[in-house]
């Protein structure tokens, strides 16, 4: 074609040469577009404004203001500018891999020598320098052949393996940031210039095994962080450090909740206080899956591999799971199960246990399932990620025609779940089918237009998340924000048609005729130990009154109060409050101190005035005022802060 036609967002099209760049088309349009234009989005794929366009296109043309675009590209770029000062500096090091990640990028080395903190300092030098001199970018495509020579000759075996992975045909794209050469998908910036010098800061160093395998070398990654401004770079940081006062493990300590150890990595002891948390979350969740409509239910934790094949998981999920070796009496083989990783296919036995009927449905199937996955030790974070959780799980048996009204209902029950936890608002994302999935493409478009519309049709805003759905069918992902602005991937609801097909669940239909029923499952907390963990690190452990695990301290000012001090403990607890009572020969205000540090929402301090009067003096939790109440006044108040929230 010597002529293509381009679609720009508003509809309008333009004809001009084939194999113009989008570069190019900026200038066509306006010389301040083209000052101002990073990239192009092409087709819905984003793109350098240097790669030619050959054929009739859609086309968007982005600038600094498209934060999306603007900071992919930035901290694409930050990472080559990074790699580049590194070598600069310390030439013998070899270079690997620099992708993007949440606000900013990591890039792993090869370096005998261990970074330092003066060796950030001395990189991000380096790299205000390579950014001030606005050296240009450019890309070309290689052969592999011309590739490897090209890797080989400069001693840097890792991008020789990386090209070798890279399935034949493929294009091998090359970029020089000035004089220093990567190869990568692209896209990036014109510059080095279009990098912000006063927006990036190099954060830690941490180990990583090359590609992630432990009997691979192991490498330095050095991470980083780049934003379009210094006001905005400033403003994570602050984040960062008040995330860092938050941490839910430092205050685990404190509070005395729980704690995690070598001999089970990955796995939860509870402390009494920890466990109080969570069976009050427990409760609370079992009492809203009640008045939904669930049935709650249990199923075994150790599986033989059979269903698993039957299920699908074994060939999908095989590597996160844990496996179990049993040498069964007069077998000739040892019996092969797994610690299960999740809660479905067991659902679908208690299903499949006596006939089935339209009336039945839809049957909503809830359990508070104990899963196990394997996690690699390096991504293990506290209660954020574990080996070893619980799932607030539950699997709705329905018909087609039901999708719509159980999509809803659920959507409405999380909301007000969340909001009963303290968090107001959250973000929908659709993912749809993952290359590596199970089921027919005839199947998945059909199941994802039906989940689609199901969602559109609740009215609340989501986006699509293209490739991420589960396996087995499409799904919606639930995100909320914390008091601090992060978002946390929580809720799930999932629709799937394929694994009862695989596991022969079936319902007689108003026809007398025996259908296939549709599995969603859902969850809304998603782990308890996860979610816990969120609340800690959004109440910063100034958890709500009625999750608390210690919500009273009842703390005598002198001895001789310690008889009323027990009366109004005694009488707490009889009123449903989890209250304790401090008759310990230490000054008061020493007593409010520890009290706070472990997070008790309110202190009671009795001295012989409260005793002649029969009053409590109140102390709560981030407030230096006290007050006066009489005791009755205080049973009342508490016990009904005591109480759960009810959903309403």
């Amino acid at each position: 074609m010597s002529q293509i036609s381009l679609t720009f967002p508003d509809g309008n099209k333009r004809d001009y040469a084939a194999g113009v760049t989008g570069a190019e088309v900026a200038a066509s349009i306006s010389t301040s577009l083209a000052k101002k234009a990073i990239s192009a989005t092409i087709n819905g794929a984003h793109s350098d404004l240097q790669w030619p366009i050959h054929s009739d296109s859609s086309i968007a043309i982005h600038t600094l203001s498209d934060d999306a675009q603007a900071l992919e590209l930035i901290r694409h770029d930050a990472a080559h500018i990074m790699a580049r000062a590194v070598q600069e500096i310390w030439p013998d090091v070899k270079v690997t891999i620099g992708p993007v990640r949440d606000c900013g990028w990591f890039y792993d080395f090869d370096r005998a020598e261990p970074f330092t903190p003066e060796d950030l300092g001395q990189i991000e030098a380096k790299m205000k320098q390579i950014i001030n001199a606005r050296d240009p970018v450019k890309t070309e495509v290689w052969d592999r052949a011309r590739a490897i020579k090209f890797y080989e000759d400069k001693n840097e075996p890792f991008k020789v393996e990386l090209i070798n992975r890279i399935p034949p045909g493929e294009d091998l794209r090359m970029y020089w940031h000035g004089p220093w050469q990567d190869f990568c998908r692209g896209p990036h910036l014109a510059h080095t210039g279009q990098v912000p010098a006063d927006a990036f800061k190099l954060t830690h160093v941490a180990g990583a095994y090359w590609l992630g395998d432990a009997s691979r070398p192991m490498l330095q990654r050095i991470y980083g962080l780049a934003f379009k401004n210094r006001d905005d770079l400033k403003a994570h940081m602050t984040m960062l450090e008040e995330a860092a006062k938050r941490d839910h493990r430092k205050l685990g300590r404190e509070m005395d909740l729980f704690h995690i150890q070598d001999e089970a990595p990955g796995m939860v002891f509870w402390h009494p206080h920890g466990w109080t948390i969570y069976r009050q979350l427990e409760d609370y969740m079992r009492g809203r899956q009640k008045a939904a409509g669930y049935k709650e239910i249990k199923t075994p934790q150790v599986v033989d591999r059979v269903l698993w094949e039957k299920s699908g998981h074994w060939e999908a999920y095989r590597e996160n799971m844990f496996i179990v070796e049993v040498d069964e009496d007069g077998a000739k083989e040892k019996r092969i199960n797994a610690l299960k990783p999740m809660n479905c296919p067991c659902h679908v036995q208690i299903f499949n246990q006596g006939l089935k009927s339209y009336r039945d449905l839809p049957l909503r199937l809830a359990e508070f399932g104990s899963c196990h996955r394997y996690e690699s030790s390096g991504s293990m974070h506290g209660l954020m990620r574990v080996r070893g959780f619980t799932q607030d799980d539950a699997h709705i048996f329905c018909t087609e025609d039901q999708i719509g009204s159980e999509c809803e209902a659920f959507i409405k029950l999380l909301a007000s779940v969340y909001k009963d936890l303290g968090f107001d608002g959250f973000e929908i994302k659709f993912s749809t089918r993952p290359d590596v999935r199970i089921g027919s493409d005839e199947t998945w478009d059909k199941v994802e237009s039906m989940l689609e519309a199901a969602i559109k049709a609740t009215g609340v805003a989501y986006e699509v998340d293209p490739g991420e759905g589960a396996f087995y069918g499409p799904k919606l992902d639930f995100k909320l924000t914390d008091a601090i602005g992060r978002k946390w991937q929580c809720g799930t609801f999932q629709v799937d048609p394929n694994l009862p097909v695989r596991l022969d669940a079936e319902y007689v239909g108003e026809d007398g005729a025996k259908h296939r029923p549709y599995m969603l499952h859902r969850a809304i907390l998603g782990s308890f130990e996860r979610f816990i963990g969120i609340l800690i690190e959004n109440y910063a452990g100034k958890l709500p009154f009625w999750l608390a695990p210690r919500q009273v301290v009842v703390a005598a000012i002198v001895s001789d109060a310690d008889p009323f001090v027990h009366e109004i403990t005694n009488a707490l607890i009889k009123a449903g409050v989890r209250a304790e009572a401090d008759t310990r020969n230490e000054k008061i205000n020493y007593k409010v101190r520890e009290h706070s540090v472990g997070k008790v929402p309110v202190i009671l301090a009795v001295g012989m005035k409260e005793v002649e009067e029969r009053t409590v003096s109140v102390r709560r939790l981030g407030d230096n005022r006290t007050e006066t109440i009489s005791l009755d006044q205080a049973l009342a108040e508490f016990g009904f802060a005591a109480l759960p929230p009810s959903g309403h």
